[in-house]
């Protein structure tokens, strides 16, 4: 990877410098006023704890919802002890731009996005955080060891997610099995890269990040982590695997075009 290609945390944030959060969890939400509140509480009793990843701050995108996600974000956080965020978009852009204002909006050495959800716990990052370095990427799985899988979610899901992580390593590449789980830690300096060259907004940014990633010479580690299929899903089958599978191939276009490793 030319060494230009990311810029350094001195450039960027002042790397050493006082405040600088050892970790930023970016939490893109959409109609989440009803469950992010317990999720943001479950972080904040995380984070507050000393630990390798702390002082750690919380970076809300509130991708333009219409039930007051963004003020219920802020109730929670408020005096939560824990430096945080709420990005607003004034109108719903789908979850890949919402993940990309959170990234250029944090300021850690390691930037880890989780689901509003938090079908991933958030004590799943002891797995993870060893494993992440600046030059390694790692990638929470719900394929590495299923076991872990505490709660399925419908066949129907299950069959798509593999389909779609099949294509996925016939058409990109990488090895990774499931690109899909929305709990993965990033070195900050590329998290804050990606989000300025990142283009889509949908589903399938997840592996366009992982496929940038790897083109800028990163390493890619998965791993397994506990997992629980929560009702409520924001994801539409039908619309958005079709939405999913087309933006793959413009994925793949750009590898092909050599697009992803600028």
């Amino acid at each position: 990877m030319p060494t230009t290609a990311v810029p350094t945390g001195e450039e960027q944030h002042g790397r050493g410098s006082a405040g600088t959060p050892e970790l930023s969890v970016v939490v893109p939400a959409y109609d989440e006023a009803g469950r992010l509140p317990a999720t943001l509480e479950r972080m904040v009793a995380y984070l507050g704890a000393p630990a390798a990843w702390t002082p750690a701050e919380i970076v809300v995108v509130d991708d333009g919802s219409s039930d007051g996600t963004a003020a219920a974000a802020e109730r929670v956080l408020a005096d939560a002890g824990v430096a945080h965020r709420v990005e607003h978009h004034p109108a719903n852009r789908g979850k890949g731009a919402a993940v990309r204002t959170g990234m250029a909006a944090s300021r850690g050495r390691r930037v880890l996005i989780s689901d509003a959800d938090l079908a991933t716990p958030m004590e799943e990052l002891e797995r993870l955080w060893p494993l992440c370095d600046d030059r390694t990427v790692v990638v929470g799985s719900r394929a590495v060891d299923r076991r872990l899988i505490e709660r399925r979610q419908p066949w129907y899901r299950d069959f798509m997610g593999r389909s779609f992580n099949l294509l996925v390593r016939a058409l990109v590449g990488g090895g990774i099995h499931d690109t899909q789980c929305g709990f993965k830690l990033f070195p900050g300096e590329l998290a804050r890269h990606l989000a300025r060259v990142q283009h889509l907004d949908g589903f399938a940014f997840d592996v366009e990040l992982l496929a940038r990633s790897r083109a800028l010479g990163y390493g890619i580690s998965e791993v397994g982590v506990r997992w629980r299929h929560v009702e409520a899903s924001r994801v539409a089958p039908l619309r958005h695997s079709l939405q999913m599978f087309r933006d793959l191939f413009r994925i793949a276009a750009m590898k092909a075009t050599g697009e992803l490793g600028r």
